[in-house]
């Protein structure tokens, strides 16, 4: 086994194995996540590919972790599915129809894959995240704790990173959180931002000038990344690693994942403890009013959104 924490026989499924679903199964062969890994793609060729080629990580690793090819219906007896599976802009095409051909395909991905075992969890990764995620948790069948989105994860750890790096830390010693709605309207919970379990007032006497530069420095960096290779792979797929090891150890770690909230009806970030069972339960979050509010309005606007696209596709 890959490690004598882990379960018996566990399997992790990763649907589109692009650049998002290749780096993904990577970082879970390095971290010995699972006993066998599935990969899943409408190009066969292409996975089959992957498949070879991530083979030999796992030989070279002596990880023992079993990569193969799958097809969908085998995906829903997995531990643990991963849709990363997206598309790209066809000519011609237009943001709404991009975002209905998004839907269809991950719409499409859930449908063949059910029956899913009664203790699957389903972690969407393909943007936008909050909004697919909300979608195949109406479609899924499974328990709202068991269908989770890699939300603002990511932009937790970058801004994590990025303040530790300007108070001379080790990351592990930030806490701070973005939360919210995946995207330019995600909220970084500034107002219980600690540094050592100390205030972040008490490290930079002039707070608000240092948070709004590292603010700005945390979205650059992501859009000097995206704008020059087309996405952060790498950063999501160490990202998937972490949200599987936490489910499959039953870690009960607590992380910024995009869930179902009931007061919205739809599923967005706020920070919750994780485990085998998906979210254990949610933390009641420090936000000060101008968070909220802003939290507020970006999450109405997807509820609006959910609803509007549930009614269109008759769920």
């Amino acid at each position: 086994m890959p490690s004598e924490h882990s379960l018996p026989q566990t399997r992790v499924a990763i649907v589109g194995v692009g650049q998002v679903g290749s780096a993904a199964a990577y970082a879970l062969i390095l971290g010995r996540v699972a006993d066998e890994l599935l990969l899943v793609d409408i190009k066969a060729e292409l996975r089959d590919a992957q498949v070879r080629d991530l083979a030999d990580v796992a030989y070279g690793n002596n990880s023992g972790i079993r990569v193969r090819a799958a097809t969908i219906q085998e995906i829903g007896q997995c531990d643990i599915v991963v849709i990363t599976a997206g598309s790209r802009y066809s000519r011609g095409e237009t943001n709404v129809q991009h975002l209905y051909h998004k839907i269809a395909i991950v719409q499409g991905i859930v449908n063949e894959a059910r029956p899913f075992r009664s203790d699957t969890i389903l972690l969407i990764v393909a943007n936008p995240v909050d909004l697919l995620t909300s979608l195949a948790q109406e479609l899924s069948g499974l328990p709202a704790s068991q269908v989770l989105g890699s939300g603002t994860f990511l932009d937790s750890v970058r801004i994590r990173g990025l303040l530790a790096e300007r108070a001379g830390v080790a990351t592990s010693s930030v806490d701070v959180q973005v939360v919210g709605v995946h995207g330019n309207s995600e909220v970084v919970a500034w107002s219980g931002v600690t540094i050592g379990g100390v205030p972040a007032a008490r490290w930079f006497p002039d707070k608000t000038s240092h948070l709004a530069e590292v603010a700005n420095q945390c979205k650059a960096k992501s859009q000097t990344i995206i704008r020059a290779k087309g996405g952060t792979p790498f950063g999501i797929g160490s990202v998937v690693c972490s949200i599987c090891s936490s489910i499959l150890f039953d870690r009960r770690d607590v992380c910024c994942i995009s869930h179902y909230l009931s007061d919205y009806k739809c599923c967005f970030s706020l920070p919750v403890v994780l485990g085998r069972e998906g979210v254990i339960k949610a933390i009641d979050m420090h936000l000060d009013q101008k968070e909220w509010e802003d939290l507020d309005e970006s999450a109405q606007e997807l509820k609006h959104m959910v609803e509007r696209l549930k009614s269109d596709q008759g769920l």
